[in-house]
């Protein structure tokens, strides 16, 4: 009994991934593809948003390249498609952070294929000179995102400047701000962010209460 017990908390400390607990070859299914660098998973029965880690695409609104990353990530990742996951950790967001395996490692690939940028601030828990070298064959190759000589506004210094706008009067557009359970739909929540009310969008991602889709 006693060690069926022990069993049983082993199992939950792998299945929680706390901060800093590594998980290798987790198994799941894809349910959807957030972004170019956020998936939906199945695992043991429930879903989870896995941030795909040590990259960085382009957001949404960085036309055409947000778009692009994403219908990418779809093609390599069509939904129900069973995927491997090394979790590195999990971020503040309560997303886990992980490289996600189908085949090959799919993080690696985007940045490979100019879908994404080798993201320098969290490349600790990878092999940091893997992606960088990837990143390099893809400028010089001038895929996707380096299309544009020296690649485009790198997302986080896109994100960054979203941030720091200020709107002239001080306000939110129309003087309201909304919470995300006010919002009809998520549709609705794409719509007011478009619209400027640019604290629906937590984390930066471009994208306005995920917990809605």
């Amino acid at each position: 009994m006693a060690r069926k017990f022990l069993l049983g908390v082993v199992a939950l400390a792998v299945f929680a991934w706390p901060a800093g607990v590594v998980a290798q070859g987790v198994k799941a299914t894809v349910l959807s593809i957030g972004d170019g660098d956020t998936i939906r998973v199945r695992q043991a029965g429930k879903a989870l948003t896995v941030r795909l880690a040590c990259i960085d695409a382009p957001e949404t609104a960085q036309s055409p390249y947000g778009q692009q990353a994403r219908t990418y990530l779809q093609q390599r990742l069509p939904i129900g498609r069973e995927v491997s996951l090394n979790i590195k950790t999990t971020d503040r967001y309560g997303r886990s952070v992980a490289e996600v395996f189908s085949g090959v490692n799919i993080n690696l690939a985007l940045v490979e294929d100019g879908q994404a940028f080798a993201y320098r601030q969290y490349l600790s828990g990878c092999d940091a000179k893997e992606y960088l070298d990837a990143e390099y064959r893809a400028g010089r190759r001038r895929y996707g995102v380096w299309q544009v000589p020296g690649g485009i506004t790198r997302p986080w210094d896109f994100r960054r400047a979203r941030r720091s706008a200020v709107i002239p009067d001080g306000t939110t557009p129309g003087g309201r701000r909304y919470r995300c359970s006010e919002s009809s739909s998520y549709a609705k929540a794409q719509e007011l962010l478009r619209q400027g009310h640019s604290y629906l969008d937590g984390n930066g991602d471009g994208e306005a209460c995920a917990s809605l889709r």
